[in-house]
């Protein structure tokens, strides 16, 4: 019995801990499916205000605002991609989760590529390196004058 009511509480908190949607019933679609392809794009969506969350996991006023012109644009008949243009295109690129792979953001997404290569270069490097040169020892003579010098009141 003890392992039954362990596993519910586990359940509950794995339940209270995940994020939860931040849609109000007054904006949600009476259309499934059009309510479906609003959360897909809003989903991808950034709330400029949090920055790093979704429209649709965000609180503030800017992402019911977004939310709502999102199914605005649906109803006015739009397609994914038409409202994902307009949101954009009044926002900028930012507004997206995910960016787009073009010319201006090249170094985005290819730093983290450049920060392996060159953490390896550098252990490739390291790994080169050789071992110190051993000092030869003293001659004959030299240990002689360190004996001479070392026997001096």
């Amino acid at each position: 019995m003890t392992r039954f009511r362990s596993t519910i509480a586990a359940l509950a908190l794995s339940l209270a801990a995940a994020p939860a949607l931040s849609v109000q019933p007054n904006e949600v679609l009476k259309d499934p499916a059009m309510e479906a392809r609003a959360r897909h794009i809003s989903e991808g969506l950034r709330c400029l205000v949090c920055q790093n969350q979704s429209i649709d996991d965000s609180d503030a006023p800017l992402a019911k605002d977004l939310r709502v012109l999102v199914r605005e644009r649906l109803k006015e008949g739009d397609s994914n991609g038409q409202v994902i243009d307009y949101v954009v295109a009044r926002y900028g690129e930012f507004v997206l989760l995910r960016p787009v792979f073009g010319w201006h953001t090249l170094l985005l997404w290819l730093s983290p590529l450049l920060a392996v290569g060159l953490g390896a270069f550098g252990i490739w490097r390291l790994s080169r390196r050789r071992p110190p040169t051993r000092v030869a020892g003293l001659s004959k003579a030299e240990e002689a004058e360190v004996e001479a010098l070392l026997k001096r009141p």
